[in-house]
């Protein structure tokens, strides 16, 4: 059996800013041992623990999708030690990661069905992951009328800019960007808070359609109400509830919400099953 405590060698095989704070940085990683890839299997909604030696370990959501091979993605916000000390790595580094962690979103369950994306600010790393999922040509015929609307305070808070602009340009899912507030005179996308435009774009709930919620706590506060009006039933709703995650295994306790461990039964739920624990959001 493989030892879950033991990270896998990667190399940091190239970085970028995504943001004009230049707090969010995109981490690109290859395996040092090929056969790596095989161990490290995961699906779209999961999560890895990032290990920088000496410093610790940081729980980040993946932002590649299964179907691009040969390496995995992370989108890492400088907010502490760990990441403060990844953001100063340079490529050809060797570090750690550790997984692939928790559940991910029910893709059995949703093929056939309409689906909603729903992200704010940096959280969109594991909905990148899923919509380059949808959109491959393998699964694109899976799912029905793919919406995202995602969201930022300003264009420079973007993330995956030139993709975005790439899934804009396709006929085959409806892209909602917005943006809290600008300035910016060329700026050809909606400008208000995602609940707002998610409540003017999103389509209707019914039994053929479900909502993936990930986002800062407040956005996902006053995005289910929303989604309540659009008529989603709320085992129809999936929700990611990254911000409470911790060790990875549910042994810290750190990640404790009534009978759940995040890490270990999520970080993915629907929200029939958050609404009979205490409220994260």
């Amino acid at each position: 059996m493989e030892n879950p405590y033991l990270p896998i060698p990667v190399r940091i095989e190239k970085t970028w800013l995504e943001t004009e704070d230049r707090n969010l940085k995109t981490f690109k990683f290859v395996y040092l041992n090929p056969e790596d890839e095989n161990r490290f299997q995961y699906k779209a909604g999961q999560f890895g623990e990032l290990s920088v030696t000496g410093k610790g370990e940081i729980p980040i959501g993946i932002a590649s999708s299964p179907t691009e091979k040969g390496f995995l993605m992370f989108t890492v916000n400088k907010v502490g030690l760990v990441t403060k000390a990844l953001h100063n790595m340079k490529e050809g580094d060797i570090m750690g990661v550790r997984g692939p962690l928790g559940n991910w979103y029910p893709w059995e369950v949703m093929e056939g069905k309409n689906i909603v994306i729903v992200g704010g600010g940096f959280a969109f790393t594991t909905l990148r992951s899923s919509i380059v999922y949808m959109l491959h040509p393998d699964n694109r015929k899976k799912f029905g009328d793919i919406h995202v609307v995602y969201g930022a305070r300003s264009p420079g808070m973007l993330l995956y800019r030139d993709e975005l602009a790439e899934w804009e340009a396709r006929d085959d899912i409806n892209m909602h960007i917005t943006v809290d507030r600008t300035d910016d005179p060329n700026w050809k996308y909606n400008t208000g808070f995602v609940p707002a435009i998610t409540e003017a774009k999103a389509p209707k709930g019914n039994d053929d359609t479900y909502a993936i919620v990930c986002g800062p706590p407040i956005m996902i506060k006053f995005t289910q109400p929303v989604l309540d009006k659009l008529g989603y039933k709320h085992d129809h709703i999936i929700m990611s509830l990254e911000n409470r995650m911790k060790c990875g295994f549910g042994m810290c306790g750190r990640c404790n919400i009534g009978r759940y461990f995040v890490c270990k039964d999520g970080p993915v739920f629907t929200l029939e099953q958050l609404n009979v624990i205490p409220k994260e959001y």
